[in-house]
């Protein structure tokens, strides 16, 4: 009986969780409050205050629960290439169809979250900013082996994965406000980073 309980928490955690995701991406973080939550899922504030016990809680459980969206829709798909500019050029394609077709009701969860949180110390920036380094590093990383393969021209990892980084972020606004050349710009500019070296 006790294991079916932690099975139903569990799975309304997640639930709660993944539309608070979906709310944040829209309105931010700070849009997320555990009455919005219960009146748009049907559940009781005490329910899930039990589950979660405070608001910071539910914030940091969607903050979760988009990363672990994110690694399967962009980063375990792009991991069947082979390492170097093929995997970059494959996370970056997984990274427009997460903004193209988004993955979340507003677009990017870390676009719209990471400006109202960089400057506020706490868990909740830790969190986001984990995820935005385990991004650039991997990026860097990927376009590091491609320098040391030979397979692009010298440049510098860190800088183009920030910049490359910048680019996606750009078209995830962009998407947003309509502008359908966004995707065509965001790929001539990577293919611009992974010249072949000659």
């Amino acid at each position: 009986m006790a294991d079916q309980r932690l099975v139903r928490g569990a799975r309304a955690r997640r639930r709660i969780a993944r539309h608070a995701v979906d709310i944040a991406s829209l309105e931010g973080l700070d849009g997320l409050s555990i009455g919005r939550l219960a009146a748009d899922l049907g559940l009781s504030k005490s329910g899930i205050q039990t589950l979660f016990k405070t608001k910071e809680n539910v914030q940091l459980a969607a903050a979760e629960s988009a990363r672990e969206a994110f690694v399967e829709a962009v980063i375990r798909p792009a991991q069947v290439a082979p390492p170097g500019a093929a995997r970059l050029r494959a996370l970056t394609e997984r990274w427009i169809s997460y903004a193209e077709t988004p993955l979340f009701a507003g677009g990017c969860f870390w676009a719209a979250n990471l400006p109202g949180f960089d400057s506020r110390p706490g868990r909740i920036r830790d969190v986001l900013l984990l995820h935005r380094r385990t991004w650039l590093a991997l990026l860097s990383g990927e376009l590091r082996h491609a320098v040391d393969t030979a397979e692009i021209a010298e440049l510098d990892p860190e800088l183009t994965a920030f910049q490359v980084d910048a680019v996606l972020t750009a078209v995830n606004t962009a998407l947003r406000l309509g502008d359908p050349d966004a995707v065509s710009k965001a790929r001539r500019v990577v293919d611009g980073f992974l010249t072949p070296r000659r």
